[in-house]
């Protein structure tokens, strides 16, 4: 079992930041953690759109890889300790308006930018950019 948990969505004006926060926590995750292709990622999805990626981080090396909208706006990073996965979100534009999702998988080694990719996901945070 693997159990994610967002927080941190909200609703912000255009240029503003948030950082969504994404707890790991089960036994299957504690297993699963320790494998090197452990990787946790974020997806969003906006009203009337396909879910798209935005960034992912390889949770051994803390490697991490973004989407093009993402660089240099978004960062992704980890706190082992506490099994949790950051989003720093910054310069928002009202097209950045999605429910954003954490997912979680250990399949590959590869760069993972799928939703096939992963098979855990958690119940989504909104986030809200008014122009």
């Amino acid at each position: 079992q693997v159990k994610l948990v967002e927080s941190g969505g909200g609703l912000v004006q255009a240029g503003g930041s948030l950082r969504l926060s994404c707890a790991a926590s089960g036994r299957t995750f504690a297993t699963i953690r320790t494998f090197s292709s452990y990787t946790m990622g974020w997806f969003r999805q906006a009203p009337g759109k396909e879910r798209e990626f935005v960034a992912a981080i390889w949770w051994s090396t803390g490697k991490t890889y973004y989407a093009d909208s993402a660089k240099g706006r978004f960062t992704i990073s980890r706190d082992d300790a506490k099994n949790t996965v950051y989003l720093q979100l910054t310069s928002l534009t009202p097209e950045d308006t999605a429910a954003y999702y954490c997912a979680a998988d250990y399949g590959s080694i590869n760069e993972q930018k799928e939703e096939d990719d992963y098979n855990y996901w958690g119940q989504g945070t909104q986030v809200t950019v008014s122009s």
